[in-house]
């Protein structure tokens, strides 16, 4: 899934008019016109969401290799839930994933947790793996996203196969 570059460009004019009118409101000094700190805070934002772009592409394309590792998975996302999103003690979002092996020998699971903002807009992707479900058993992990994600975080389950 593609992030949303919309969001990037309202932010990026939302920081700009506010940079703009605090400039103005402040007066300008020689060497900081209220064109010229606009466009650096234009420029600021854009670096952030390029930075933010090439976090996403990275963590989807790790993603994709582990998931390219599962040998003779199966489609198992009707046998995943998730729990509520949470942040952790080092500020990363949480969530707890559990399997229902509903298979008569024990199997592994990979699961794709999607982070995502409130707008439905791709944050973070993890891939978890629990290992060595007994047959007609459940068991859990904790997906953590990659870095710190601010805002409302919901949790999706992208692929999930069992193996």
């Amino acid at each position: 899934m593609a992030w949303n570059r919309r969001g990037a460009v309202r932010a990026a004019a939302a920081v700009t008019l506010g940079v703009t009118g605090l400039a103005g409101l402040t007066g300008c000094s020689d060497d900081s016109t209220p064109s010229s700190v606009a466009g650096k805070a234009a420029s600021a934002v854009a670096s952030i969401g390029a930075q933010a772009t090439g976090a996403i592409a990275s963590a989807t394309a790790e993603a994709g290799r582990k998931l390219d590792n599962v040998k003779n998975g199966v489609d198992a996302k009707d046998a995943v839930q998730l729990g509520l999103p949470a942040t952790d003690s080092g500020g990363r979002s949480t969530v707890e994933v559990t399997v229902d092996n509903t298979d008569g020998s024990a199997k592994s699971f990979a699961v794709q947790v999607e982070f995502k903002d409130e707008g439905g807009n791709l944050l973070d992707t993890v891939v978890v793996i629990v290992s060595h479900v007994p047959a007609h058993k459940s068991a859990t992990a904790t997906a953590r996203s990659n870095r710190e994600l601010s805002g409302g975080v919901k949790a999706d389950v992208g692929t999930a196969l069992r193996y």
